[in-house]
This record gives C-alpha cells, sequence and structure tokens, in this order.
C-alpha cells in the first residue's frame, strides 16, 4: 500500500510538472515600420524570436494576409532559450500605404499570434530621399547607425545597409576602420550610377571584449581615398547577451529571479536647480532559486552617478543600488538618462532603468 501510495503521488507530481512545463515565443518586434519601400522592389521583413519557456517551442505554419506576401519560418523545434525566425517577403502590387499581417501558429498558443508591416510603397526609383533617406554626399543609405540589439554570446547576426549611388560615376561601396568584432560585404561589389544595392555588416560575437553594451564608429567611404570624419561617420552599438544555450535542466527549472524596487524600472526626480545633487536608492532582489549575477552595469548619461554595493546575490538576498542625479550636466544630456545592468536571469538578461530629471 505505501509503495502504491508512493507511485501514485510520483505520477501526480510528474503530470503537474508537464502542465507546468510550456514552451513560450517572446518576439524581438510585433510591429515594424518599413518606412517608403520601392514598388516592384521586394523587401524582407525579419521577426525574431525567442523560446522563454522551459519545453520546446513548435511553429506549425505561419499565414499572411495578401497574396503580396510569403512568409518562411525556423521549421525545427526551438529549444527552452533558443531562438528562430520569421522572414516575410512583401512584393508590394500597388502605390500608397498599406498595412499587412503575419499569423504565427504555434503550440505556445492556443489561437495564432498576429505580427505586423505596415509602410507606404512609392514609384519614384531615382528619388533616394523616400528609400534611402541619409544622405553623405552623392551616395545615400537607409540606415544612420548599426545596431545590434539583443544578441547573445556565439551568434553571427547579419545586418543590411541599403546603399545607393547618385553619383555621375560607378561607387564601390566600403566602409573604413572595422573593429575585429565587425565585417562588412558589398551586394553587389559596384554600383553604377543611379543604382542601388546593399551593405551586409556581419557581428562576430566571439570577439567582442565583454557582455554588455559596446560602442564604436565606422566611417563610409564616399570615394577613393576618402578620409573619416564626422560627416561620414556611422555609430555602432552592440547589446551583447549571455548565451542560455547551454543551460543545464536543472539551472533552467531553478533560475535566479531579478526584482526591482521601482516595479516600472523608472526613477522619476523632482526638478533640480544648479548644482543640486539627488539620489534615491533602489532595491534589487534575488527571488529565484539560485544565485543572481549582475554580469554588467553601464551608466549612459554624464548626469548619473551610480553605486552598487554588491553584483552577485544568494536566494533572497538583495542589493543597493544608489543613483545620484547631477543637476550641471543636464544641460549637456539629450534623450532620458538610463542605467543598464546584464544579467544571468534567462527572462531579463538585459534590465533597463530609465532615470527622469529636469531642471527647475
Amino acid at each position: 500500500m505505501k509503495h502504491l501510495l508512493i507511485t501514485i503521488i510520483g505520477c501526480w507530481w510528474a503530470v503537474l510538472q508537464g502542465l507546468q512545463a510550456q514552451p513560450q515565443i517572446t518576439f524581438q518586434q510585433e510591429k515594424q515600420e518599413l518606412g517608403y519601400v520601392l514598388w516592384r522592389n521586394p523587401v524582407t521583413v525579419n521577426y525574431e524570436f525567442t523560446n522563454t519557456g522551459d519545453r520546446p517551442l513548435v511553429v506549425s505554419n505561419v499565414t499572411t494576409s495578401c497574396g503580396c506576401t510569403s512568409a518562411t519560418w525556423t521549421q525545427e523545434p526551438v529549444p527552452a532559450g533558443g531562438k528562430g525566425i520569421v522572414k516575410a517577403v512583401f512584393d508590394a502590387e500597388a502605390i500608397g500605404r498599406f498595412y499587412k499581417e503575419v499569423g504565427i501558429y504555434c503550440n505556445a498558443a492556443p489561437r495564432p499570434i498576429y505580427l505586423e508591416f505596415h509602410g507606404e510603397v512609392t514609384a519614384d526609383a531615382r528619388n533616394y530621399n523616400f528609400t534611402h533617406p541619409y544622405g553623405f554626399g552623392a551616395i545615400h543609405l537607409d540606415k544612420d547607425e548599426i545596431a545590434f540589439d539583443d544578441v547573445n554570446k556565439g551568434e553571427q547576426p547579419v545586418l543590411e545597409i541599403g546603399v545607393a549611388n547618385s553619383s555621375s560615376k560607378a561607387y564601390t561601396p566600403v566602409l573604413m576602420h572595422l573593429p575585429p568584432y565587425l565585417s562588412a560585404a558589398a551586394d553587389p561589389d559596384t554600383l553604377p550610377k543611379g543604382k542601388a544595392g546593399k551593405i551586409k555588416v556581419t557581428l562576430h560575437t566571439d570577439k567582442l571584449p565583454k557582455l554588455g553594451i559596446t560602442r564604436a564608429s565606422v566611417y563610409l567611404s564616399r570615394f577613393p581615398g576618402d578620409k573619416v570624419g564626422s560627416d561620414n561617420e556611422i555609430p555602432v552599438s552592440v547589446a551583447l547577451l549571455p548565451d542560455f544555450s547551454r543551460v543545464s535542466s536543472q539551472e533552467r527549472n531553478h533560475p535566479p529571479v531579478l526584482s526591482l524596487s521601482t516595479g516600472d524600472r523608472e526613477l522619476v526626480f523632482e526638478p533640480l536647480e544648479g548644482k543640486q545633487k539627488k539620489s534615491q536608492t533602489i532595491l534589487i532582489t534575488n527571488t529565484g532559486q539560485s544565485t543572481l549575477s549582475i554580469q554588467d552595469m553601464q551608466v549612459f548619461s554624464i548626469a548619473l552617478a551610480v553605486k552598487l554595493n554588491k553584483r552577485v546575490l544568494k536566494p533572497g538576498e538583495s542589493a543597493k543600488m544608489k543613483v545620484t542625479v547631477l543637476a550641471e550636466n543636464l544641460p549637456r544630456v539629450k534623450g532620458t538618462p538610463r542605467i543598464l545592468m546584464i544579467t544571468n536571469d534567462p527572462k531579463q538578461p538585459k534590465v533597463s532603468i530609465r532615470v527622469k530629471a529636469t531642471l527647475k
């Protein structure tokens, strides 16, 4: 009888564990604004996703809202912590504004998950102000920065930069002063006058110096013998996250969990004056079942001073983060100051805290 009871309890426990263990799909972006796209010039929209659950994720089908859009997706099961992608190719049939949907059928949701993209189709192939709004002399790009957001160590993502040649000569697209972790190739190698192509930039995460944000600059060569300067500078930013693909099942089932005393991840200060300094303290607590490590912390503003008294927290432990606003530096700040933390919490590898402060 005793053995029977133990067996029944074991079976119920297995059933409960099975009910709790589920795949979960989290998209990097669910909505995308494409801006102007060229008529009869297909564009590809990428939706990258992560399985943030604890069972394999399977995308069984992807539907589109019209015949002008086709889709492909990651066919094999995506393990817990793994990544996949859905690609939608839009070939415009009409000029004007458009709004399209892509439906994702997977074992993480009982109903389809709808993603969207929108923009405007133009037939003016010569007016690169529509499709390539960033001018570098006679050369035009569709991006003015290179940003790799939320990549994991070991990956090699590729970012495409649209480039158009409005000069009177053939042009060879070249990016100068590439850091060791970037490589670039033009497609095609040479652009005749009035033609457009792409520069494919590959990120080699194994060559990055550290986790967290890495910043640099590259420079677009506009003609043979071109020099570097602020007028042909392109900023580069990379947000490198820990690699969770090799985490053991024990660690995955009992992860660390980061909790902040500021639930909305925002600090609001009353208006400051002169050379005044004001501080607030955020309590960081590990509410999970294994050790939490704050692997990197970066402050993106000269108006902030931040002190963290502890970076490794056992389950139940807390740390104090003191955030001080320096009023005298606020006039030189653009945008909202923020603090970035990289952690080993698999569901919160990147934590961003915004700090709102103004002068009287």
